[in-house]
């Protein structure tokens, strides 16, 4: 006969899993999560919960903060979290969701790009709340007999039936040993810390099948695979990424966060609200039906996603300059109030004075912006070709440069 107790445990089980299941695409599987969490409250044990995120750029970005904020549900049901730097997986390169290998890093890279991530991340978990771990404590001192050990636990069978694998296979694409040896790690790094349950986007459930399987293989209890969407990027066709430069960095500059989110289309701004949830399903079911009526209009709301976005990662003033210079320079076709102001010399090139008014970071990079036809000196568009033909203006004269639809600068010659 079921007691009081049994109840309010089995409420409580109910609850966090509501929680858990809100922005999942797949929990793997309930029934395992169910009695992992009527475990840790009978016996006062938080669950042990991982996110591994190999430092490939030095920059988070909001497809990243899908799955941190799903990590900080966890945190906030009192459960114990993980985060985990993939600093030793980073330098194999993990192909998953890609039709070619990942380059692999330096170490140099690593480190620099493994020092950005943590702070970015506790611009959602909690600092005092979060253990940082590195996958390097145990994958480094690993002998070439362990890895051939582990090796021996996973067959060549099953690694190729991943989509990924299986579609260069057809497509008679090259694929390295290496790259099957990627989600031996990743599960290894599980039985390493003992994890309860791991969370990882769409493009990680291969990975996170093998963990399951490699746990068993170590008589530990297969963890719980948590996945969340994948978020499309701002050019609307492949997941967010930093390398395809189609990404919003949650250190942007609010000006930019908020330019960037503006451009979407209408059809992407409905995922993100969702993805992100900034929106309940019941509201956004109503977006829906005041947008199909045509008694909202997309850019309002459209606007009301940026002004959230950069609320939740600068705050709530920062968001209103945002939107401010928005409408200044974009409806109205005026320079921004904030415009820096640069210095240039005489005979220097608009290439020169891109570079040096840090409006790019390369030439190269501002070569290619000119050829676009992305490039305007006060309201003069330049042609491809005259990036490199030095600026007729004299000393003490100036000029706006603007580059692109966000970036400006006035530049004085001295």
């Amino acid at each position: 006969m079921a007691t009081r107790a049994d109840a309010k445990t089995e409420a409580e089980v109910e609850r966090q899993l509501a929680l858990i299941r809100e922005g999942a695409l797949e929990i793997l599987t309930e029934d395992d999560m169910r009695a992992k969490l009527r475990s840790s409250l009978e016996t006062g044990r938080p669950l042990k919960v991982k996110l591994g995120l190999d430092p490939t750029a030095p920059d988070i970005h909001l497809g990243h903060t899908v799955v941190l904020n799903k990590l900080r549900d966890f945190q906030d049901l009192g459960h114990e979290v993980v985060f985990l730097v993939g600093d030793f997986t980073c330098s194999i390169g993990d192909p998953s969701g890609r039709s070619k290998t990942r380059p692999a890093l330096s170490m140099e890279e690593i480190r620099a790009n493994a020092e950005t991530y943590c702070d970015q991340a506790f611009k959602i978990l909690d600092r005092e709340k979060t253990i940082i771990d590195y996958n390097s404590r145990w994958l480094e001192p690993m002998s070439f007999a362990d890895v051939i050990r582990l090796a021996a636990k996973y067959t060549v069978a099953r690694m190729i039936e991943r989509d990924d694998f299986a579609k260069r296979l057809a497509e008679g694409l090259p694929i390295s040993l290496h790259e099957l040896l990627y989600p031996l790690a990743q599960a290894y790094d599980s039985v390493a810390l003992e994890a309860d349950v791991e969370l990882g986007g769409s493009d990680q459930k291969f990975n996170l099948m093998v963990v399951r399987d490699i746990q068993r293989e170590f008589d530990q209890p297969p963890e719980v695979a948590v996945i969340t969407p994948l978020l499309v990027g701002t050019d609307g066709t492949q997941k967010m990424s930093k390398s395809l430069g189609n990404y919003v960095g949650v250190n942007e500059a609010p000006q930019e966060i908020y330019g960037k989110l503006m451009s979407i289309s209408d059809e992407l701004m409905l995922d993100y609200l969702e993805i992100l949830r900034l929106k309940t399903a019941e509201e956004l079911k109503q977006i829906k039906k005041e947008l199909t009526a045509g008694r909202a209009h997309p850019k309002e709301v459209k606007m009301e996603l940026a002004r959230r976005v950069v609320e939740l990662y600068h705050d709530a003033a920062a968001a209103r300059a945002a939107e401010e210079h928005f409408e200044r320079v974009h409806r109205n076709g005026l320079e921004p109030k904030d415009m820096p102001f640069k210095r240039g010399k005489v005979k220097n090139t608009s290439v020169e004075i891109m570079v040096g008014a840090g409006l790019v970071k390369s030439k190269s990079e501002a070569r290619r912006l000119v050829k676009q036809g992305a490039v305007w000196i006060d309201d003069r568009k330049l042609k491809e070709g005259e990036g490199d033909i030095p600026l007729t203006f004299a000393e003490g004269d100036s000029f706006v440069i603007k580059v692109g639809k966000r970036r400006f600068a006035r530049i004085v010659i001295e």
